[in-house]
């Protein structure tokens, strides 16, 4: 056998010599290592050997098949470079045309209400504060002051899970859990997605809302008035018209309402009001069980606290009159709100 594999070697390498395609190096290539091929056959025919010769004839046969392999691998590569010779000898690229410029991509306009809110309570001191969009009925009912038989707990306007864990109806539960970690003085906003079990060309099961939340001694309703109307004002228009309405949120009181005047009359924007001393209460109890302290006792501190859906001032800011156009995905919708 070591005969016929030197043979096989000398008959390769003359063979290999007249190789002049690419197709023909691949037929050289099965010819010797297909299923078929005699550096193939030879490793099938080892089995028939000597056992005393099986591990010299063995590695002689490993030592041809690598050789092939190389070999082969060898002339592959000049012909790849001839290739890519051809190929770049063939083409002319004319340096002088322009480049191909790609499109600008533009942010949707949710994201850009949400940076410019985000952007203006900013610039007053305040931090954002972020939390599970999946709650439980403490933090999004019970420590907000919501009675048992709330009508905000029925099954029309919450999406309950098990465990008693809900979707969050709104970013309010983030409020009492920025509480339950910082004292006060605390001045926050908590922007993101919530959920309802409605839809309509005004509503929508998902949407975003930036709830915000300040704490400290002698907050006041002046305070609370001052921020929303200099916030407003900011968005829409120094000239914008505004007023309070008296109005009811379990964990506000007292709560108000906030319009601004539109083109065809009063339009609400927003609810607020004055932090429900309940509301402290509760989170005065997970500070006491803790450390011992109540740093939110509602005979030292108070607060205001908002909130407002970031769709709906989109749709005001930018005459958008179905909610549902934020959600279908047409690029030629995005694409007006280039900056």
């Amino acid at each position: 056998m070591t005969t016929n594999l030197e043979k096989i070697k000398k008959k390769f390498v003359e063979q290999s010599e007249k190789i002049k395609s690419l197709d023909a190096l691949q037929e050289l290539k099965v010819a010797y290592l297909g299923k078929k091929g005699e550096v193939t056959l030879c490793l099938k025919e080892l089995s028939k050997a000597d056992p005393a010769e099986r591990p010299a004839l063995g590695q002689q046969i490993n030592e041809l098949k690598s050789f092939v392999e190389a070999s082969v691998e060898k002339m592959q590569s000049v012909f790849d470079q001839k290739e890519t010779a051809k190929a770049l000898k063939d083409q002319v690229v004319d340096i002088s045309l322009p480049g191909r410029s790609l499109p600008k991509g533009t942010l949707h306009p949710l994201t850009r209400v949400e940076d410019m809110i985000v952007s203006f309570f900013h610039s007053l001191g305040f931090s954002v504060a972020e939390g599970p969009e999946v709650e439980t009925d403490y933090y999004n009912f019970e420590a907000l002051n919501f009675p048992p038989d709330h009508p905000a707990r029925d099954m029309q306007d919450t999406f309950f899970l098990e465990n008693n864990l809900l979707l969050r109806t709104h970013t309010s539960p983030v409020q009492i859990r920025t509480m339950e970690k910082f004292a006060p003085p605390l001045r926050v906003i908590a922007p993101g997605r919530v959920y309802r079990c409605d839809m309509d060309s005004t509503h929508s099961p998902v949407f975003h809302q930036v709830e915000g939340l300040c704490v400290g001694p002698n907050i006041n309703f002046r305070h609370f008035k001052g921020t929303i109307e200099s916030f407003l004002r900011h968005v829409f228009g120094t000239q914008t018209q505004v007023r309070f309405r008296p109005s009811f949120f379990p964990f506000t009181e007292p709560s108000a309402e906030v319009d601004i005047m539109g083109p065809k009359g009063w339009m609400e924007i927003m609810g607020c009001g004055m932090v429900d001393p309940n509301v402290f209460e509760s989170v005065g109890k997970s500070w006491k069980e803790r450390t011992g302290s109540n740093p939110y006792d509602p005979e030292k501190v108070s607060g205001f606290a908002f909130g407002m859906g970031i769709e709906r001032i989109a749709m005001l800011l930018y005459g958008i009159s179905d909610i549902r156009m934020f959600y279908d995905n047409d690029v030629r919708f995005v694409q007006q709100f280039k900056r």
